[in-house]
């Protein structure tokens, strides 16, 4: 895991359930200055998925951003 996956990876889970827009990740990992893209940040999200295994976790909302879910263990 990079440095960048890491920072992203404790910023979503040290807030289960609060949605990140895509910008506001950017400008807070990887500062207000970064000129890229906020594909940077969906392509980031992709690798964490599929490095750890979070797709079930890490959930899109769509045209804004992120969040970080954690499962429930309801069995009923």
């Amino acid at each position: 895991m990079t440095p960048l996956e890491y920072e992203l990876l404790e910023k979503l889970m040290r807030n289960p359930g609060l949605l990140f827009s895509r910008d506001h990740l950017l400008d807070i990992i990887w500062g207000y200055e970064y000129a890229g893209s906020t594909r940077t940040v969906d392509t980031h999200i992709q690798k964490l998925r599929s490095k750890l295994d979070l797709g079930s976790n890490i959930k899109t909302v769509h045209k804004i951003g992120y969040k970080f879910e954690v499962p429930s263990n309801d069995t009923e």
